[in-house]
């Protein structure tokens, strides 16, 4: 008779375990991205180094372009720590290229962003948990507008068009918001179906992935918000 109770409590520990774990190495990442950003920001000299050297700028943005991949295409075929650790070394790099935004836009600025975009993702993410709603076709739909926000930013590049700029921002926003929330449920269904006895390190595996998504979710969230709210410039 306790069979089924017993289940379903096992159910609930293995999800909320799994969230858990993602959302902490999420906040892990984003943790150490502000701090590197910050420090980063605030000394001429790695100003100056980074900067000042179009060749190390573009090669740690390359360098971040292939870290990603990495992650998401052979985390299968990897160690869970390798997997961790270059999860972390992907957050160090963006916190240096994302310090450029500290010369751009007043601290204030970026810290009201910060908590509006914060409650933004929450209740996205919360959302995402929550609906019974199957947001699989949101999700595709998210990622095809994900594509045209890439293509107009590269032709906005040679047009130079403020209001473009805007409404790419606009409309990243909406994306981002839907991806959040279709990242949240595929990520709470992951948990739901894994087999019981699964190695802790694919299980860590599948969080290292998990907080990826979430973290590119809120990065890119927090940068199209900035760019929105940042009018109180440097």
């Amino acid at each position: 008779m306790n069979a089924v109770p017993l289940r379903q409590t096992y159910a609930e520990v293995q999800v909320s375990g799994f969230i858990r774990s993602v959302y902490n190495w999420m906040a892990i990442g984003l943790g150490l991205t502000g701090l590197i950003a910050y420090a980063v920001a605030n000394s001429e000299t790695m100003v100056s180094l980074i900067f000042g050297n179009p060749v190390l700028f573009y090669g740690l943005i390359i360098g971040e372009l292939a870290l990603v991949f990495i992650i998401s295409a052979r985390v299968n075929k990897i160690r869970s720590s390798t997997a961790t650790a270059l999860f972390v070394l992907y957050a160090a790099l963006n916190g240096i290229t994302l310090s450029a935004i500290f010369m751009v836009f007043a601290k204030a600025t970026i810290a009201s962003t910060f908590f509006v975009c914060a409650a933004t993702f929450v209740a996205s993410s919360v959302y995402g948990m929550a609906t019974k709603r199957d947001l699989t076709s949101v999700g595709g739909f998210m990622i095809m507008g994900l594509f045209g926000i890439i293509i107009a930013s590269v032709v906005n590049i040679f047009i130079k068009s403020s209001a473009m700029s805007m409404i790419i921002s606009y409309i990243g926003v909406l994306v981002f918001v839907g991806l959040t929330a279709y990242d949240t449920q595929k990520l709470k269904t992951m948990a739901m179906t894994q087999p019981e006895g699964l190695e802790a390190g694919v299980i860590r595996k599948g969080a290292i992935l998990g907080a990826l998504s979430l973290y590119l979710d809120f990065i890119n969230l927090f940068l199209m918000l900035l760019h929105i709210l940042g009018g109180n410039r440097e």
